[in-house]
């Protein structure tokens, strides 16, 4: 008795090694050991589960440390800081930061955001702002247009693309997404007549725009004729034009000009530089029919530093022209031996981009052709007039209101409805 006892209790020290009851005979008998009492017990034997994996077995879950993207998985959810002590600190995220990082993740997989708060738009637009989702060929475009069809002009509001013409080669469709924009600058980009951006500003979607710069564009008159098109036969269009900046294209000549009598909402016109053969006639036209007079100072509608990138996507603009210019490095090692073959006479000379800085001089000489609507410039830029000025120009509109009469019976018949208009109506 005493041995079995003595074993009983060895067999209960060392319990953590047991894997299964243990019987002993005893006077003719089988005795199961307890190891809980530390004891024999005269029971029936009763089968104890099995288990694969002795009690100390510990097991510890470990990724893929191949993998960038697991990496990036196990330390999202954590903010890292430092104590003044110098020591590691964590914390978990927010439930809201991480959800907020999944969808901006997968944020070209978004069906429609109309109906969702601006507020946790603009969140969601910048997560996906940072990631650089808008910067990818395909999914940035699906998920740019999901954001635009829903907020319109908080995505984009005003669009400077002044001499970006690479990034409007690139992007032309990102462009082509934003609604609602209400200063667009396309100056010094030599687009064209033909060019596809130009015909993008008579749709609907930018019937919004109230200020267009279209500098050094190597605009002509049948460039013109096809921009106002719409406005003079449909009433659509830039219908709610107010700043129109045409200089520095000597291919628009006094023709071009009759184009611009549809814009009724005009305020400020800008047409220095332009191939103008009677100088006079245009200020008087212009004058008569739409109430523009001629500045003698330059204004600061036409000042090109006040239009800016504004709204959500400013960074994302930013990003498009970064990535152009990452993909002409390469380009830049290949000079020296473009200029070796030159030098040699193998290869063409290779034409210079045109900026704007070698206009301005057609421009001086042309003189300062900028006008504006009296009652709209003393609001915002005085200038230096007098009041009996302003009289004489009362009179003689008044003098000329039969003419003016005459003229709009006659040319409005000419403009509207030529056959040349119809046609380029069917096309759009």
């Amino acid at each position: 008795q005493s041995w079995s006892r003595g074993m009983s209790y060895c067999l209960h020290s060392e319990s953590h090694l047991d894997t299964g009851p243990i019987y002993v005979r005893e006077n003719g008998k089988l005795h199961v050991v307890n190891p809980g009492a530390g004891g024999i017990q005269n029971v029936t034997p009763k089968t104890r589960p099995f288990s694969l994996f002795s009690r100390s077995f510990s097991v510890e879950l470990c990724m893929n440390r191949e993998d960038d993207r697991a990496r990036r998985q196990r330390t999202d959810h954590f903010i890292f800081t430092y104590t003044k002590e110098g020591n590691l600190r964590y914390s978990a995220k927010s439930l809201f930061s991480l959800v907020l990082g999944y969808i901006s993740d997968n944020v070209d997989h978004i069906d429609s955001l109309i109906g969702f708060p601006e507020q946790i738009a603009e969140k969601l637009f910048s997560a996906a702002e940072a990631r650089q989702k808008f910067t990818e060929p395909v999914t940035g475009l699906r998920a740019l247009q999901k954001f635009t069809e829903a907020y319109g002009s908080l995505v984009l509001c005003s669009l400077c693309l002044r001499n970006r013409y690479l990034v409007i080669s690139e992007k032309l469709e990102e462009i082509k997404s934003f609604r609602e924009l209400t200063c667009l600058d396309l100056s010094c980009c030599k687009l064209g007549d033909e060019h596809e951006l130009l015909e993008h500003l008579t749709k609907e979607a930018l019937s919004s725009v109230k200020r267009l710069l279209l500098k050094d564009n190597s605009l002509s008159d049948a460039g013109l004729r096809r921009m106002t098109a719409p406005v003079r036969v449909l009433k659509k269009g830039l219908e709610n034009l107010l700043v129109l900046d045409l200089s520095c294209n000597p291919k628009i000549t006094d023709v071009g000009i009759g184009y611009l009598l549809s814009f009724k909402k005009l305020n400020c016109l800008d047409i220095s530089g332009t191939g103008l053969k009677d100088v006079n006639a245009v200020i008087k036209r212009l004058q008569m029919q739409m109430g523009l007079v001629h500045s003698k100072v330059p204004l600061k509608e036409f000042d090109h530093s006040n239009c800016k990138t504004e709204g959500w996507a400013e960074q994302t603009v930013l990003q498009w022209e970064q990535a152009v210019l990452e993909a002409m490095k390469p380009q830049n090692n290949l000079r020296s031996r473009s200029a070796a073959l030159r030098f040699y006479g193998k290869t063409h000379r290779i034409e210079e981009v045109v900026k704007c800085t070698l206009v301005e001089p057609e421009t001086k000489a042309s003189g300062n052709l900028q006008f504006y609507k009296e009652k709209v410039q003393n609001c915002h830029l005085p200038l230096k007039k007098e009041v009996a000025d302003s009289h004489e120009l009362k009179n003689n509109k008044k003098r000329a209101l039969a003419e003016q009469e005459r003229e709009r019976t006659s040319k409005q018949k000419h403009l509207c409805l030529t056959v040349e208009d119809w046609d380029l109506l069917n096309t759009y």
